[in-house]
């Protein structure tokens, strides 16, 4: 599956929620070291998933904190790598919409 197919239904998910794809984006950055030129970049591209995670930069070393479920799914617990990832990325669009603050999003 491309990441620019997922891509918009976390801005479309986040956007009903009142905040904006910037945030999308930090979050995004924030995770795989990206920059927002580089994510337009892989977007446009129309990378899959695996190859999006791969090419990332740098995966935050702060993800590890991120903990808790995803659709029932205990995302520490993830054992396939990219699955983690994925996993990792909807947990934290998933804090976007529930109004946590970016700062703890970010793990900061």
């Amino acid at each position: 599956m491309a990441f620019a197919s997922i891509y918009p239904l976390y801005v479309q998910k986040v956007e009903k929620k009142g905040r904006k794809q910037k945030d999308v984006d930090q979050v995004i950055c924030w995770l795989t070291g990206y920059t927002p030129q580089k994510l337009k970049e892989q977007i446009k591209l129309k990378s899959d998933v695996e190859t999006f995670f791969k090419k990332a930069p740098r995966i935050n070393p702060k993800a590890v904190k991120i903990t808790g479920t995803v659709c029932g799914v205990v995302v520490q617990e993830v054992k396939d790598p990219v699955m983690r990832k994925v996993r990792f990325l909807d947990k934290l669009v998933d804090e976007l919409c529930k109004g946590i603050p970016m700062e703890k999003v970010l793990r900061s």
